[in-house]
Order: structure tokens, then sequence, then C-alpha cells
């Protein structure tokens, strides 16, 4: 049995030295290559469309139309875009921006409370852009009609300015169009203190006939995201598609092959998400729809999530409202939570990544923000959560460190048992049976513990990794920004040297910090006798340390304090239990010299 065992944690150990050098010597290489690949295709695009020529608009988008009167040019900046249009002004307190009168479409936005690095010089975050620009990221909204509709809003319409000069969050304006039909067009946008848009149109029929038409929105995105993708956190298409839907992910790839169709629903919701921001469309409520994520390559490469609601009739000297919602901003948790209770917009919540243990992950990180509001660090923050973790699961620990100390006293007389018999495994495992049921010692209660903590721990490391509550957000000394790595490292000395060494050599501080506690934590049980076992025994500290080199410094922090509060942990039952602690001599036979082989 104990062979079993011993063969179980070598193949356990070569394991995750096949998946760290797939990461390392192949993953790593291999999403550069992509990275530079796409940096290419859009460069090369760019130079496409610059030699194209201009093509008229198409309406109605959700048929997959260019999306603005001429295709985005490779010569024109963001800036040279925005200066194309009339526009009226956005500011807030936590949005500034403008609005594109033609199509009425919210193209123009920046995110006044978030900066692209942790230096207060640097620029805000872009988060819309024009279709014109090369980096398009926009959301519109308008019309598909019949023929006695007339010509209805859509991506070319210029929209008049009929009251207000400037959205704030007090100062509502007001756009109208009517056209060759008689149809009025009237649409009062307002915006909230954060990042939520209401768009309230009426439509006022002044002719003879009956018109009939289809409200439209869609989010159209010409770019992915410039980080690689990773499997913790979804970037792409997302939604909730009526009011007993479920969350629906799509990613970028699985679309560019297949667009996804959602049925026909009711309520809910549907956007593009990145790690941090979003922008997302919510259609009324109460009026059914039919909503889609596809890939256009025609004309200017894009990406785009839509709907369009079924046919409204507006009969002669009637008129028809209806309210739209489009969110656009900072996924941040309290936000996004109010929206989906004040709002009733059904499971909006999920607009941030929780990922698979939902049920723990959110109330992880109102833990955490409970203990940052309290001491205003999420550093700290993170080592109280992790102290509170430690104590909820302390039942759970200490039957599995009692399990390991048990185990360990009785070692000698296992020891006996395999000199007694040899190489005879079953008398062996039979004797071991028997030695378990003498002194009542269950030899796996140690695994159930330790598989139970798995879906908190992942759901710290998930809460860390995704909340943008992370993002910039200091520790003390050297760690201004826990959601990204060390910036330190010992190649240049810890910054002593003026030079930065290569990323695959990356190790700062807290990593070192992280793989000296957690050596010591191994250090608290005996040395492996069979030479293999203490190969990986010894260098598998060294190999998580520089596997943590580059991981959100906020990581590296929980688990260097983790492995910390284990051995103090594990001592303390281990004490208790009357087995000895093997650290000290462990620590003492590195630095004791070998005696000298006898001739």
């Amino acid at each position: 049995m104990m062979e079993n065992k011993r063969n179980y944690f070598i193949a356990i150990a070569l394991s995750v030295l096949i998946v760290l050098a797939w990461q390392f010597l192949y993953m790593n290489p291999r999403i550069e290559a992509q990275r530079q690949a796409q940096q290419a295709q859009e460069a090369q695009q760019a130079q496409q469309q610059a030699a194209q020529p201009a093509s008229p608009a198409q309406a109605p988008a959700v048929d997959g139309a260019l999306p603005g009167a001429t295709q985005a040019t490779a010569e024109a900046t963001r800036e040279q875009a925005i200066a194309k249009s009339p526009r009226v002004a956005i500011e807030t307190n936590a949005l500034v921006g403008s609005i594109n009168l033609a199509g009425a479409r919210f193209d123009d936005l920046k995110l006044k409370d978030y900066r692209e690095t942790v230096d207060d010089d640097s620029p805000i975050i872009t988060l819309l852009s024009p279709a014109d620009s090369r980096s398009g990221y926009f959301t519109e909204l308008g019309y598909v009609g019949s023929s006695e509709a007339g010509s209805v809003p859509g991506p070319a319409t210029v929209w008049t300015l009929s009251e207000g000069d400037k959205l704030t969050e007090t100062t509502p304006v007001t756009l109208t169009y009517t056209n060759d039909a008689g149809l009025t067009f009237t649409r009062k946008i307002s915006v909230d203190e954060h990042y939520m848009f209401t768009v309230e149109d009426t439509v006022s029929n002044g002719g003879t006939a009956t018109a009939s038409l289809s409200p439209y929105g869609r989010v159209t995105r010409y770019n992915k995201p410039s980080t690689p993708s990773i499997y913790v956190l979804h970037e792409g298409f997302l939604g909730v598609f009526g009011t007993d839907g479920g969350l629906v992910e799509e990613k970028y790839s699985n679309i560019e092959e297949e667009p996804y169709l959602a049925p026909k629903a009711t309520g809910g919701w549907f956007g593009v998400t990145d790690k941090y921001w979003a922008t997302a469309i919510i259609p009324q409520q109460d009026t059914a729809y039919e909503s889609r994520f596809s890939h256009f390559t025609d004309g200017q490469t894009r990406y785009q999530a839509d709907y369009k609601t079924d046919a409204v009739s507006v009969g002669a000297g009637q008129s028809v409202a209806m309210t739209t919602r489009v969110f656009a901003g900072a996924k941040e948790v309290p936000v996004v939570d109010s929206y989906e209770a004040d709002l009733s917009i059904p499971k909006f919540d999920l607009l941030i990544d929780w990922g698979w243990f939902y049920f723990i992950t959110k109330p992880m990180f109102k833990l955490m923000d409970f203990f940052f509001r309290m001491v205003g660090n999420f550093g700290v923050a993170i080592l109280l959560t992790t102290i509170v973790v430690k104590l909820l699961f302390f039942p759970l620990a200490n039957k599995q460190y009692a399990s390991m100390a048990n185990m360990k006293r009785v070692q000698p007389k296992m020891e006996e048992l395999k000199a007694k018999h040899g190489d005879d495994r079953m008398a062996l495992q039979q004797a071991m049976m028997q030695l378990y049921k003498d002194e009542k010692i269950n030899p796996v209660a140690g695994c159930w513990p330790i598989l139970l903590q798995i879906p908190v721990f992942f759901a710290l490391y998930k809460v860390i990794y995704v909340t943008i509550e992370m993002r910039h957000a200091p520790f003390f000394g050297w760690i201004q920004d826990l959601s990204a790595p060390d910036p330190t490292t010992f190649i240049n000395l810890f910054g002593l040297l003026p030079f930065e060494g290569p990323t695959f050599l990356h190790l700062g501080v807290w990593p070192i910090i992280m793989g000296i506690t957690m050596w010591m934590q191994m250090r608290m049980n005996p040395t492996p006798p069979d030479p293999t076992q203490a190969m990986l025994f010894n260098w598998m500290p060294v190999i998580f340390t520089f596997m943590l080199g580059t991981f959100p410094a906020g990581l590296v922090i929980y688990w260097a304090w983790n492995n910390t509060l284990s051995v103090l942990q594990q001592s303390i039952i281990m004490k208790r239990h009357g087995v000895k602690i093997e650290l000290l001599d462990n620590i003492k036979n590195i630095f004791r010299r070998k005696p000298a082989a006898s001739k």
C-alpha cells in the first residue's frame, strides 16, 4: 500500500511538472505568437480598408450592414472621427464623451474614475469609439420599418437636438427626427450617476396610413481585447434571454466560426464584456425580441450583438412609446447589483464573471469588500478574509492535520511491518489495515477536508483576479496594484540596477516570500526516504515560486499568508497530538555537513 501511495504522489508531481513545462515552453510562446499575428492581421485590414472606396450606409444594422456612412479608414484617429459629425456632450461624475447625432449613437465614452496605469497622469480609460476609427466600438438603437413607415431612423439618420445642450445626471437631452411619411421620432436620453443610460422613444404618426416598425439595437466592436484569454475569465459575448433564462457566454472564436441565435424571449439583456468593462443593451422588458451574436467580414471586420423586436403598429394620429436601457461602464459590484434590484433586470449581476462557484465567490467578495470598507486597504482585506476562511475551515483542517499527525505517530510501527513482511504485499497490506483499525486511524481522513476546501480557495482566487475593485488597488510599499504582478525582480537586484530582465525570469519579492513559506510548510513533514520523492519535495517550492512570479500580487500575497497560517495551524495541532514538528530538524539537516565516506 505504501508503494502504491508513493507511486501515486510521484504521478501527481510529474503531472504538475508536465503542465508547467507545457505552459512555459509551449503555451506562453504560442499566446505571444497569436498576439503578434492578431496585430499583424489588424494592420493588414486597416491597409485594405484605406484602399477601398467608401460605401453607402445600409440599414438595418441587424442585417449586418456597415455601421456608418463610410468605412473606417486607417488614417482616421479617434479624435478625427469624432470631429466628423455633429454631437451632444456627455459629462457626469463618472463619464465624459458625446453622443453622435448621426444615428444617435453612443460612440464616444471615457471612464473618469479609471486610468490605463497606476500613474495619476496616465490617460483615463476609453470604452467606446466611433465607427470611423480603427478601434470602433459603439452602441446604436434604431428601427426597421415597412414601406408605409417611410425612412425610419438608422445608422445614417441625423437627429436634431431639440432640448438640452449637454447630457448630465440632472439634465437629459431630447432628439427628434421627422421622416417623409409623417412619422415623428422623439428620443429622450438620460443617464444616472454611474453607467446606465435610459432611452425613451416616442413615435407619433402624423400621416394618413398605419405604419409598422420594429425597434432594433446593437453593440458593435471591431477588435478583440489585446490581452490573451485565460480559462478563469470570460471575455466576449454574453446575455440572459428571458426572465427565467440562464446566462449565455460565447467566446469571440466561437462566433467567428458560427453565429449564436438566441431563442425568442421577453425580458433579459445582452452585450459584450471585457475583464473590467462591459457594454450591454436592456430591451423593454415586456416586449418579445430576437437576438444574435455575429461576426462579419464584409468591409470592416466586426463583432456584433444585436436584437430586433416584434413589429409595432402605429395608426394615423396615434403614438407609441418604448424604453430601452444601455449600460456602458465599469463592472463595479455594488453598481451592477443595484441595477438588478432597482430596475428589475433579471440576473444582471452575472455581468460579472463569478464563475461556477457563484454561490461561494460572490459572498467571498462581499466579505472582502466589508473588510476593505473597514480598513481602507484591499491587501489587508485579503489577509483578514483569509483568516476568516481559515477559521471557518478549522474543524476540517483540524481533522486533516490530526490524521497526518496520527499517521506520523504510527510511522515506526509501519516501518517494522515493512521489514517483517518484505515483498509480501498482500500480507503487508492486511497488517497495515489491522494497524489502522487498532490505532483507530482512517488513512484517507485527511483527503476530504482538502477536497472540500478547493472550491473555496478557487473562489477566492477568482475574486482577486476578476473584480475591478482589485484593479490599481495598492497594498504597502512597492505594491501599488494588487491586480498586477510584483514589479520588482531579482534580475536587476529588485530595482537597484537600471534594466529590466526577461519576462520568463521575472521574480519579485512577494513570489520569493511565497516560495519560502511554501518551503517551510513542506518542511513540516520529514523528507521522504525515496530519492525521487525527495527531489520533488525539494524542487516543488522553487517551481511554484517561478510559476507565480507573473501572477497578480494580490494572489501571491494571499498564498504566502495562507501558507504562513497553515504552518502555524499545523504546528499547534501536531504539538497537541504529541507529534514531533520536523521543521527545525529539516532546516538543521540542510546545513549539517554530511560525514565523509569511509575508505
